[in-house]
């Protein structure tokens, strides 16, 4: 086993599993993700360690605990199709990847979707679609979605994005304000939603007409 190897290894097993993730298809996907490879050059010594490290335009990687917290919380049938707002540096489309048949993923900055997109296809993600755009609004044309998952904090949960789930489907989203929002997974029942608040955490803000505006 190389360093990398093990070293997820133990990132899962002290970090993850031994606090409460339990899911085996997300436990096997964040051990197979190379985390080093989504991370900036002089951070990829720390990669698997359990924080949050910059990736440029005033955007992070989120920690790993977090990105397999809300990877559990979708519940994902393994035939799902998948939106993500918010690729950053393309780790968390990478797990989602290992779930999912689909994954379509929205960036807004520009450099960092095409840095994602170029990342993603030389390690092999190919059921992984970067588009740019606002994350806010969610992506309509390929909807509806077996999960959602918003890797960005909003001041409550955009109808558009509730509107483009299928039924049964989740969306996992971090609502707050711009210094502490809790996790909320909201889950469609036909016609009608049901919401259930998670742990504490702190995201980057959510950007868009359904969000905190550009100026935030």
């Amino acid at each position: 086993m190389d360093n990398e190897a093990e070293a997820r290894a133990r990132m899962v097993e002290e970090q993850i599993a031994s606090r409460g993730v339990a899911d085996t298809r997300v436990l096997e996907a964040m051990r197979a993700v190379p985390r080093h490879e989504f991370v900036d050059d002089p951070d990829r010594f720390v990669a698997y360690s359990d924080r949050a490290l910059p990736i440029g335009q005033r955007q992070t990687i989120s920690q790993p605990y977090m990105v397999a917290v809300m990877s559990e919380a979708l519940a994902l049938p393994e035939n799902a199709r998948v939106l993500e707002i918010g690729t950053g540096s393309g780790y968390q489309a990478a797990i989602l990847a290992m779930l999912a048949d689909n994954v379509i993923s929205i960036e807004r900055h520009e450099a960092l979707a095409s840095s994602a997109r170029e990342r993603l296809g030389r390690l092999g993600y190919h059921n992984v679609r970067v588009v740019v755009g606002d994350g806010s609004l969610g992506w309509p044309e390929s909807a509806p979605y077996g999960g959602i998952i918003v890797t960005a904090g909003a001041p409550a949960v955009p109808d558009t994005l509730r509107r483009q789930l299928a039924d049964g489907g989740r969306l996992v989203i971090p609502v707050g304000n711009q210094y502490l929002q809790h996790l909320l997974v909201v889950t469609r029942r036909g016609d009608s939603f049901e919401e259930r608040r998670g742990e504490a955490c702190a995201f980057v803000p959510l950007v868009g007409q359904q969000a905190w505006p550009e100026t935030f």
